[in-house]
């Protein structure tokens, strides 16, 4: 079932596809979260702070795979009351907090953090925007702490697939090279420990079925069938990472706050 009240001519591509039901929006996939997380070898009761939670799925996941304590920020005021009763649903109420608020803001929030978390986050902001982004997240980090980023990745011609990607998923879509990420992090004071690169596979079907599974994957491509603007909408963002497939891609990126 897709959401009625959305305006999907209009709405931001990720709105879309979470219509559709599609959950995990990160350019590259599961597989790539799971890196991160391989690299940060969470330990329990230490602090995350995770940008743009939306209804709360990672938070929680975090909270029950690694026992850590999670402050999730997500603007979108129906999405916090969702995520908030999910966290109650999960039973985590004690280790899992949604706050709303603003992500070029992060100064509203007194609380230092082990360690950052912001997937797919950073890539819909202007370069300006990413570094207000990025000053913030340094300053929400206790000495020593780390930044883990999971962004979009254009290898070569930025200004047309910002342009491209900007049309199809009515959002300021604007990917970095691999240099340009790092200096933007290195910049904010983040100094990057560790960096991987690799093939965006969004909407590829393939990489669908191992990030949603065969359930999830019957229920997307349902409501993108049954669905005439979602189906345009998708087909027409599908169409851009086809026609740019060997340009985009994923970055991991795990920073460490400089002293």
């Amino acid at each position: 079932m897709t959401n009625t009240t959305l305006n999907l001519q209009t709405a931001p591509g990720h709105e879309v596809l979470a219509a559709a039901g599609k959950k995990m929006l990160r350019p590259g996939g599961k597989v790539a979260t799971e890196m991160l997380f391989e690299w940060a070898d969470f330990q329990p009761g230490e602090t995350v702070l995770e940008l743009a939670a939306s209804f709360g799925y990672s938070s929680i996941a975090l909270a029950e795979r690694f026992g850590v304590k999670v402050v999730g920020v997500e603007n979108n005021p129906d999405s916090v009351v969702r995520a908030r009763a999910n966290v109650a649903a999960a039973g985590l109420g004690d280790r899992v907090e949604i706050v709303e608020g603003d992500i070029l803001h992060l100064d509203r929030i007194s609380q230092q953090f082990d360690w950052v978390l912001a997937e797919a986050i950073l890539t819909m902001q202007s370069r300006s925007g990413k570094a207000k982004i990025l000053s913030g997240i340094g300053d929400r980090l206790k000495p020593g702490g780390k930044f883990l980023s999971h962004e979009l990745l254009a290898r070569n011609r930025e200004s047309e697939i910002h342009k491209a990607l900007s049309e199809v998923t009515r959002a300021n879509s604007t990917p970095l090279s691999e240099s340009g990420w790092i200096a933007v992090c290195q910049n904010a004071g983040l100094q990057v420990e560790k960096c991987q690169t690799g093939a965006m596979g969004l909407l590829n079907f393939r990489r669908m079925l191992e990030d949603e599974g065969f359930a999830g994957t019957a229920r997307i491509l349902w409501n993108v069938f049954s669905c005439e603007q979602i189906r345009d909408r998708i087909l027409a963002m599908r169409r851009v990472f086809q026609d740019y497939q060997q340009d985009l891609g994923y970055i991991i990126i795990c920073a460490t706050k400089q002293s």
